[in-house]
Parts: structure tokens; C-alpha cells; sequence
């Protein structure tokens, strides 16, 4: 394996590269924009060969690994590396950012502030998924919110202030639940480090595991997001512009599954097994009640939003499986997810700029004009409703699998879930589809089809689009292309796990919530 600094320089590069952005020539941004794909395009391409040639499927535990004293005084050290569940993410990632760079040509106002964002981004959603430093995780988590607030508040729609503040309001109130549960996970016991397989290694009591616990659930709950922290999601989509979209929902949603995997799974397993049952009940209501709210908003952004939400709940159920299959689930959905979250907002995008309305009502007949973008549309919202064949597909059902035969519920409890579950998966075709319908098909609205500049989309659009699509229909083929990279890894992470599961829970017959009541008590709730 070479000793090449790979994750450091794919971190740096972007975030180096954007320093540089203020002093290029560029009047009209057309320079910029061209310097910022190129980088992205290089970054990504780094991403590719440190994985084809320095990343073992066969290891489940952390490779390319870099650690570098920063901070001797306080141990702070800058470590990274990539294990199953830090390298696909930290492909998409790149794949995504890169796409979005080019879903940003039109951007004309302050491009060169626009691409510095996008590349500060771009390294400090690398960084979060590859530190292995758990106040460096912290530094990088907040360090990536700050692009984010600043592109929703100055390029997004009328509310962007209230959209953009809101998101601020809650993604930094969460992270302060992040520095404290940190600090007192690198500073229990004898030994302090901010290592975090060396704080996966502590003894840590029970009783504060479940605090700690539920810290980490209500920060990494606001980023999933998780019902009743979702609010700010909708609103922030509902004001983005379509490469800030891509973002949001084709990575920074992610993060939040990522660091459950990471922390509350990998480092907290007793408090795991308590609350598993309660993480399957909040999927639930993510996948019923989301998907209720998305198909009542005839606002097209914010149907797409609710959307979203819907379809992170498999990734809670998946989570509490205890069972590899769920659990690997889990993993494909939130991969899934990026590739098809990030399709329908570009899609979303490109009509706007198009038609100039987001009301489902305003749009009838736009198919008409759009030949090619009808074509898209459906193709997206294909894969959005799980059709056979695509990603959603594989991904939902492993999560059904996983659950309905866990040994760690008993029968009737995963006989609700599996109920309420498959009634999500209903809802989604019909509100998918309808709005398809009323949108592509509906009654012509002869003002906007006759009275704009309705013309199809170009091929920079079909290029992102068809992009996104390959890799959505490659994993519905042959799920083995991505499931193979994280397997060995989320295999020994369900067995750390299982091995926290209550002896309630798999030798009685009673439900989890009882689990639950009975330990709860323990810790004064």
C-alpha cells in the first residue's frame, strides 16, 4: 500500500484551490466556473485511484490512515481515514459536488464568492466523512455548515434569510450536543484521547452511554433529519438554488446517517440496544407522516423536501435491524438516496428556471414543450418510487428483509413495522405520480406554454442527469458493485451490536418498548 497521503490531499485540494479563486481574472465568472469544475473533476479523480489503488474490500477496518500531531498540548491530531462506511460516501461525495459544480453554470451573481463555497464545501464534506478525531469531526461538522447558511441566504429565493437562518439555528444548536458528548466520550476514564477507535475501545457504564446516546440522536437527528427536528429541511429547499439542492440532499443528509453508523452504533452499542426501539418507531413516523405531508404541498421543492424525509426513515429501521442485511440496507438507501435526491432536485431546478413557478397547479402541460425533460422527470421519479431495477429498489427491500427477520423484536412488533412500512412504500408511487401527472400531463396552463420561453432542457442537463442515472440503475442491477465495499465493515459493526442486545429482547417474549420502560428507570427518565 503506497504512503501517499491520499485523504489529505483529496481534503486540502478544494479547500486550497478556493484560496486562489479571489485573485483569477474573471469579470463574468466564466473563468471561474471552468477553474472550479477542473478542480472538482481532478479532486474526484484523486478520490478514484486512492480507492482502486490503495482500498482492500476484504478489510473491514480502517485504511489509508494518516495521523499527524496538530496540537501536542491537547493531543489534538489531524487523522483521517476510510473504512466501509467512510469510502463510499466519500466517493459520492466527490461525485456529487463535482456534478453540482456543473448544475451551477448559470449562476451570475458574485461567482467567484459562489465556487470559493462550493470548493470549501467540497473538502469539508470529505473531512467529515474521513476524520477519525472526534474534536476534529467537530471542527470540520461546523466548518461545513458555514458555506451552506452563506449560499442559501445570498443566492436563494425570496425567504432565504428566514431559510437560511432557521437551518443555522438548528444544524449549530445540534452541534453543541456534538462538542459536549465528545468531549466527555475523550475524557472518561484514565485515558484522554480524542481517538476515536481508542473511545470505542472504553468502558463506558450504561447510564451514561444513554445520555450520550441521546445527545448524539438529537444533533445527528437534525442533519438526517428525523421527525420532529425536520423542519428546517423543507424551508432550506424550499429557497436553494438547484446545486445547493444537490448538496443538501445528496450529502449533508447523509452525514447525519453516517455519524449514527459511527458514534451512537459503533461507540455506544449497550445504549444502542436500548434505543433501537425507539429509532424504528421515529422511522416510521418519518416514513408515514412525510410521505402524507409531501403528497398534500403543491409546492414542487417542498414536495421533493418531504420526500426526502420519507425516505431517510428506512435508514432508522435499517439502523435498529441488528441484522447485517438491514443494517447494509441502511447503507445502500442513504448512497441511494444521494444519487436520486440529488437528480430530483436538479430536475426541480432546471424547471424553475424555465417555467419561473414552483405551483404544481401553474405547470400543466410543460411535457409538451420538454421533450426530453418529461423523459427525465420520470425516469427520476422512477427511482425515487423504488421501482425494480433501480437503487431505491434494492435498498428498501434489504431494509424489509433485514427488519422482518431480526431476532432482536419479537413477532408482532415487527409485524406493525412491516405494516406501516409497506403502507410508506404505497404512498410514495401515489404521490410521485400524481404529481407526474398534473405536472407533465395535467390540463395545459396556455399562459406559461405559450407566453415563455419553454424550451427543452440542454445537454450540460441530460449529461448530470444521465450521470446520476447510470450508477442508480448499475446498483438496481448488481447491488454487489457498492454493497461489497462496506460489507466486512457494517458485518463486524452488527455483531458489536448484537452483542448489546438485551436478553429481554431475544429470549422473552415481550415487546422492545417494554425493554425500553424497564431500562429507562435506570437513568431517572
Amino acid at each position: 500500500m503506497s504512503t501517499f497521503p491520499w485523504l489529505t490531499t483529496i481534503i486540502l485540494l478544494p479547500i486550497v484551490a478556493a484560496l486562489f479563486i479571489p485573485i483569477i481574472p474573471d469579470k463574468d465568472g466564466k473563468t471561474v466556473r471552468w477553474y472550479s469544475l477542473t478542480v472538482g473533476l481532478v479532486d474526484f479523480a484523486l478520490i478514484v485511484y486512492a480507492f482502486y489503488s490503495g482500498f482492500d474490500l476484504s478489510q473491514p477496518g480502517l485504511q489509508l490512515v494518516e495521523s499527524y500531531t496538530w496540537l501536542p498540548q491537547i493531543d489534538l491530531k489531524w487523522s483521517v481515514g476510510a473504512d466501509g462506511l467512510s469510502m463510499p460516501l466519500i466517493i459520492l461525495t466527490g461525485f456529487i459536488t463535482t456534478l453540482a459544480t456543473m448544475a451551477a453554470w448559470p449562476v451570475t451573481l458574485k461567482p467567484k464568492l459562489f465556487y470559493f463555497l462550493m470548493l470549501l464545501m467540497y473538502g469539508g464534506q470529505i473531512a467529515v466523512f474521513a476524520v477519525q478525531d472526534i474534536l476534529l469531526f467537530f471542527l470540520v461538522w461546523e466548518l461545513e455548515l458555514v458555506p451552506v447558511y452563506l449560499i442559501l441566504s445570498i443566492w436563494g429565493g425570496k425567504k432565504r434569510l428566514y431559510a437560511a437562518t432557521k437551518f443555522i439555528l438548528y444544524t449549530a444548536g445540534g452541534s453543541l450536543f456534538i462538542l459536549l458528548a465528545g468531549l466527555t466520550l475523550a475524557f472518561y476514564g484514565d485515558v484522554n484521547t480524542f481517538d476515536m477507535s481508542a473511545i470505542a475501545a472504553k468502558d463506558i457504564p450504561v447510564n451514561l452511554q444513554l445520555l450520550l446516546y441521546a445527545g448524539f440522536l438529537i444533533a445527528y437527528g437534525v442533519k438526517l433529519p428525523i421527525f420532529p427536528l425536520h423542519t428546517w429541511l423543507p424551508d432550506a429547499h424550499g429557497e436553494a438554488t438547484a446545486p445547493a439542492h444537490m448538496l443538501l440532499a445528496g450529502i449533508l443528509l447523509k452525514m447525519g446517517g453516517y455519524a449514527l453508523l459511527r458514534m451512537n452504533v459503533g461507540m455506544l452499542p449497550d445504549a444502542h440496544a436500548v434505543f433501537a426501539p425507539v429509532l424504528v418507531i421515529l422511522g416510521v413516523v418519518n416514513i408515514i407522516y412525510a410521505a402524507f405531508t409531501s403528497f398534500a404541498q403543491r409546492n414542487l421543492k417542498r414536495k421533493i423536501a418531504y420526500s426526502s424525509i420519507s425516505h431517510m426513515g428506512f435508514v432508522l429501521i435499517g439502523l435498529a435491524s441488528f441484522t447485517d442485511l438491514g443494517m447494509s440496507g441502511a447503507m445502500l438507501q442513504m448512497i441511494s438516496h444521494g444519487l436520486i435526491g440529488a437528480s430530483l432536485f436538479f430536475m426541480v431546478g432546471a424547471t424553475y428556471d424555465r417555467t419561473h413557478t414552483l405551483m404544481l397547479d401553474e405547470m400543466g402541460g410543460i411535457g409538451q414543450k420538454m421533450k426530453k425533460g418529461f423523459a427525465m422527470w420520470t425516469a427520476c421519479s422512477l427511482a425515487s418510487l423504488a421501482l425494480p431495477g433501480m437503487s431505491g429498489f434494492v435498498a428498501e427491500l434489504m431494509v424489509f428483509v433485514g427488519f422482518a427477520t431480526s431476532d432482536a423484536y419479537n413477532l408482532v412488533f415487527r409485524t406493525i413495522v412491516v405494516v406501516l412500512m409497506g403502507v410508506g412504500v404505497i404512498l410514495t408511487p401515489i404521490y410521485l405520480l400524481s404529481m407526474l401527472r398534473e405536472m407533465l400531463y395535467g390540463p395545459e396552463n396556455e399562459e406559461l406554454v405559450n407566453h415563455t420561453n419553454l424550451v427543452d432542457v440542454e445537454p450540460r442537463e441530460v449529461f448530470i442527469i444521465g450521470c446520476l442515472l447510470v450508477p442508480i440503475i448499475g446498483i438496481g442491477f448488481y447491488p454487489k458493485l457498492i454493497t461489497q465495499i462496506y460489507d466486512p465493515t457494517i458485518n463486524q459493526l452488527v455483531q458489536t451490536a448484537r452483542r448489546s442486545v438485551p436478553s429481554l429482547v431475544q429470549e422473552a417474549s415481550i415487546s422492545p418498548l417494554e425493554v425500553t420502560a424497564l431500562r429507562a428507570p435506570t437513568i431517572g427518565f
